[in-house]
């Protein structure tokens, strides 16, 4: 398993990289396009399954989050598993720490808790928020979000641009990213680096926003970017008022394991 079989070559130099990375505001990020092999990323393109369809999904429909989400790697494909296993790898987690700087001995997720395959559709939204900070089943510090873009042909128009906010100013995002497809994004994730897109997606009804999330953590962080532990933190942006009624308090701050239980039971219960 070699980097050259799967990142492009244009990307293997982290001296550069890592200097891009560090300097870039809101918050440290890279925006890389035509990241990964296109061969494979159209295999996974052209395997990703409806999400809102598949068994173990997991669905978001609330004031904040209207979008579907995998469950592990039950439901990837043959070509995600591959794509997501190297993502997840030895290999991999080197190269990120030459392109981050981050010197804590980054882990991937085998569990893929909150990550894999993320689809959102015409309607859907992803309020902005800092994500929740520690890995729901094991004692570890989210430290890296990449999130992978699927998406061909892109307008600009439909929306779904990842932006990203300097905490100091929610009135408007610093950076807007259009998810556009073999688009890598990686950014550092702290209880302040707030991101998402709070405007509806405004696509034909037959198509969607597709992408691959996945997360990086490690066992501790450096002490300036030390918080108590939280759940994804929600906040209001561009002017918006977000209504807070008990369900999504709680919603909000229960972590990701507790979530996946409890609806894992709602699909249990639908099938009786």
């Amino acid at each position: 398993m070699n980097l050259s079989d799967y990142i492009s070559q244009k990307f293997h130099n982290t001296d550069e990289l890592k200097l891009k990375y560090s300097s870039a505001c809101p918050f440290p990020h890279i925006v890389m396009d035509n990241f990964v092999s296109t061969t494979l990323l159209n295999q996974v393109l052209e395997e990703f399954p409806d999400l809102s369809n598949i068994q173990t999904k997991i669905e978001f429909k609330n004031q904040r989050e209207i979008k579907f989400a995998s469950d592990g790697f039950a439901d990837l494909s043959p070509a995600a598993a591959k794509l997501i296993s190297f993502l997840n790898s030895n290999v991999f987690l080197e190269y990120l720490s030459r392109l981050t700087g981050i010197e804590e001995c980054l882990i991937s997720d085998p569990y893929l808790a909150g990550g894999g395959y993320h689809e959102i559709k015409s309607g859907g939204v992803l309020k902005v928020h800092a994500d929740f900070n520690k890995h729901p089943l094991i004692d570890l510090d989210r430290r890296l979000n990449l999130l992978l873009y699927l998406n061909k042909d892109w307008q600009e128009g439909w929306g779904g641009s990842l932006e990203l906010y300097d905490e100091d100013n929610l009135s408007k995002p610093t950076v807007s990213i259009e998810p556009i497809f073999n688009r890598c994004v990686i950014f550092s994730t702290t209880s302040y680096t707030y991101h998402g897109h709070p405007l509806p997606l405004n696509i034909p009804e037959d198509m969607s926003r597709k992408s691959i999330a996945l997360y990086y953590f490690s066992l501790g962080r450096p002490r300036s970017e030390s918080t108590g532990k939280h759940g994804t933190l929600f906040v209001e942006a561009k002017g918006e008022k977000l209504s807070y009624d008990l369900g999504s308090i709680l919603f909000d701050f229960s972590p990701p394991i507790i979530i996946r239980f409890f609806k894992a039971l709602k699909r249990k219960w639908k099938t009786k």
